[in-house]
């Protein structure tokens, strides 16, 4: 959802003098993000969630935050897992192919949902949210088998360099 280059140049030159101003043009999200009716208007009811807009400051932090981890996806090591609906709306699923592209980290997945929305555990059809969460859970349990977990793996490197003293 990456303005054009000329908007995000008039707003960041108005920023300057009215930072809290709500001007920052953009789609509706809750539409955007949820597949579902009813999940829609739970969203809407919700007094908890934010549904004006961005104010100026706000949306120039978001902008430059979201730049800058763009440049650092390569510094990324820990496991991951990227889930993408791909028919989102709200967010750019080549942004998430390229934190898989570009992070250093050895354990990663990537999984593309065609059909799917930006609310992948809430908002899409009951059938589809259990695809996502039994994606979810076969990642974690084959990450979680006992020795075979990197953790695991390290701490049982830990243990072997550092002598443990035992007690009589």
């Amino acid at each position: 959802m990456k303005p054009h280059p000329l908007v995000i140049s008039v707003l960041q030159k108005v920023n300057k003098f009215i930072p809290t101003w709500r001007i920052v043009p953009g789609q509706d999200i809750i539409d955007a993000a949820f597949r579902q009716p009813e999940i829609r208007a739970q969203v809407r009811a919700n007094p908890y969630c934010y549904k004006g807009r961005l104010r100026l400051n706000t949306a120039n932090e978001l902008l430059n935050t979201s730049l800058e981890v763009e440049q650092r996806l390569h510094e990324v090591s820990l496991p991951f897992l990227v889930l993408h609906g791909g028919e989102d709306k709200v967010t750019d699923k080549a942004v998430s192919q390229q934190l898989y592209n570009d992070a250093a980290s050895s354990d990663k997945s990537f999984k593309l949902y065609p059909g799917m929305w930006h609310g992948l555990l809430y908002g899409e059809l009951p059938e589809n949210i259990e695809i996502v969460f039994a994606d979810i859970i076969g990642w974690l349990n084959q990450r979680s088998e006992f020795g075979n977990s990197r953790l695991e793996r390290e701490l049982k490197l830990q243990d072997d360099e550092i002598p443990i003293l035992k007690h009589k």
